[in-house]
């Protein structure tokens, strides 16, 4: 080529650059989905190192992230950026081997190939971490398994009331377990971990405690309500047995030692088991505990019996009967305690009288005597009222019980020399009251006339009221009860009566400066 000049031939200036290849869209997909690898493949195929170092940089941050396996998996963002970097790469990565000649491993067709079948590394490379995960899972199901278990055997060291918490919390966890991870390893141990759950909160039962035993058997019954009985399978009807033979044992004790819970036991059940072998065994021992109470009456403490019957009485009526028929009986019952405590007043107040306590001796004869209008001890209850009335006054006059004896040999007339009615209670060998009425135009006599050595009540030609009885011989004593004198105070006299005497009473009123009668 000659360009007008001599000397030197022209050499054209050599290229920067290799000039870019022809573009082949095979080449480009095969550097694209070697980049979907996660490992930069593609940008080594075309010489792009600081691509392939940023590919591995994110690739392994996902693996930081990722790793170990977590039950709850790679977080939802990581996994979402980590996507969006590989579309990029893989984007990139095409554009960039539509013009780039590849280094290796061969023609564009075989690292198409190649891209293809590395495909299978990050695709297993998921398979892995999704076992991975699902091992997770239930290591993580199986401690918490573990920590159910352990909440029972804590709550089995303590008392019911004490380990009751626990003891939901671990049943939530069974429950939970068995729901909501029904192919588990740690669901499929859950039927096994459930009887040693009710033999654990049944213990009592088992070691002859059956008061302590009612709370937790009770409660037993309400785990079904938790969980399906198709789950618990024979389990749901475990504690029913065991709940009414504890009940009735309980009560029964209760009932012998005075334990004040066993009306409600024995009304648990009756209405949770009332067609139960233990249910039948209710009235027989309720009507054995009236009739050992009712044979106290004739013992050495009569009123403590009798506040045995009524306590007794009273808590039969609170009973929870759990039908009409077994209520009636168990009514009869009450009925039949409260009568015998009404009879058995008598042998308390007699036992009153001989313990010299004659204030309640009295207070317990008038209640009989209302109490027992046909009683056939009603006359004795009158007459040991009307000594322990006296007795309260002249403590001797209560030395002996008095009887039904009455009348005797020697008149004995008593006036009433006083303006207020008065009642004349007397009591030795025969026992008996009267009343005699007020006397018109009468007065209290002032103290120191009584001090005089001359007074004589009931003198004079007035006509007193009067009433003359016959009495044996024997000493007897005597009280004038002034009726309605306001704040006057009975008086007392002890006369020892003689035969071939006549003997008179004077009741009269003194009165005394300030102090009343």
């Amino acid at each position: 080529m000659y360009d007008g000049t001599y000397g030197q031939p022209f050499v054209p200036p050599m290229p920067s650059a290799p000039p870019p290849a022809p573009a082949d869209p095979v080449r480009a997909l095969a550097v694209a989905v070697l980049n979907l690898g996660g490992l930069g493949l593609g940008y080594a195929v075309v010489r792009r190192w600081a691509l392939v170092a940023l590919c591995w940089l994110a690739t392994g941050v996902l693996l930081f992230v990722a790793l170990p396996a977590d039950p709850g998996g790679v977080p939802v963002a990581a996994l979402v950026l980590y996507a969006l970097f590989l579309l990029a790469a893989a984007a990139h990565g095409a554009r960039v081997g539509l013009r780039t000649r590849l280094s290796g491993p061969g023609p564009a067709p075989l690292a198409l190939a190649l891209g293809l079948v590395l495909l299978a590394v990050p695709a297993g490379g998921v398979v892995w971490y999704d076992s991975a995960r699902d091992e997770a899972v239930q290591q993580m199901l199986l401690d918490r398994l573990e920590r159910a278990d352990r909440l029972v055997a804590a709550a089995g060291q303590k008392a019911f009331g004490s380990g009751e918490s626990d003891y939901r919390r671990a049943l939530a966890a069974y429950e939970d377990l068995s729901a909501a991870h029904p192919g588990s390893r740690a669901a499929r141990q859950v039927p096994a971990r459930m009887r040693t759950y009710y033999t654990t909160v049944g213990a009592p039962y088992a070691q002859g405690q059956y008061c302590d035993a009612v709370a937790p058997l009770t409660y037993l019954r309400t785990v079904p309500g938790h969980m399906p009985r198709t789950r618990l399978g024979e389990l749901a009807s475990w504690p029913d047995d065991r709940l009414a033979a504890s009940l009735y044992a309980c009560a029964s004790s209760g009932l012998s030692g005075g334990q004040s819970t066993w009306p409600q036991q024995f009304g648990q059940l009756l209405t949770t088991f009332p067609q139960s072998e233990q249910a039948a065994q209710v009235r027989p021992a309720v009507a054995a505990a009236v009739t050992r109470a009712a044979a106290g009456l004739g013992g050495t403490d009569p009123c403590g019996a009798i506040d045995r019957l009524r306590a007794l009485g009273t808590d039969i009526e609170g009973i929870t009967a759990g039908g009409a028929d077994t209520g009636d009986a168990l009514g009869a019952e009450a009925r039949r305690a409260t009568a015998s405590a009404d009879s058995g007043t008598y042998a308390c107040g007699v036992d009153q009288y001989r313990d010299g306590d004659f204030e309640a001796a009295q207070s317990t004869m008038d209640d009989f005597v209302k109490a027992n209008p046909k009683h056939r001890n009603r006359a004795l209850a009158q007459k040991i009222a009307i000594a322990a009335e006296i007795a309260q006054t002249v403590p001797a006059a209560g030395k002996r019980l008095p009887t039904t004896r009455s009348g005797g040999g020697i008149a004995v007339t008593v006036r009433n020399d006083s303006p207020d009615p008065v009642t004349v209670l007397y009591t030795g060998p025969v026992t008996g009251s009267f009343t005699l009425k007020g006397c018109p135009g009468c007065t209290a006599y002032s103290l120191g006339s009584t001090l005089s050595p001359t007074f004589k009540p009931c003198q004079g030609g007035r006509s007193y009221p009067q009433r003359t009885i016959s009495l044996p011989a024997g000493t007897v004593y005597f009280l004038h009860k002034p009726n309605g004198a306001g704040s006057a105070t009975p008086a007392s006299d002890t006369a020892k009566l003689s035969p071939g005497y006549v003997y008179t009473e004077c009741a009269y009123t003194t009165q005394t400066l300030g102090s009343g009668n």
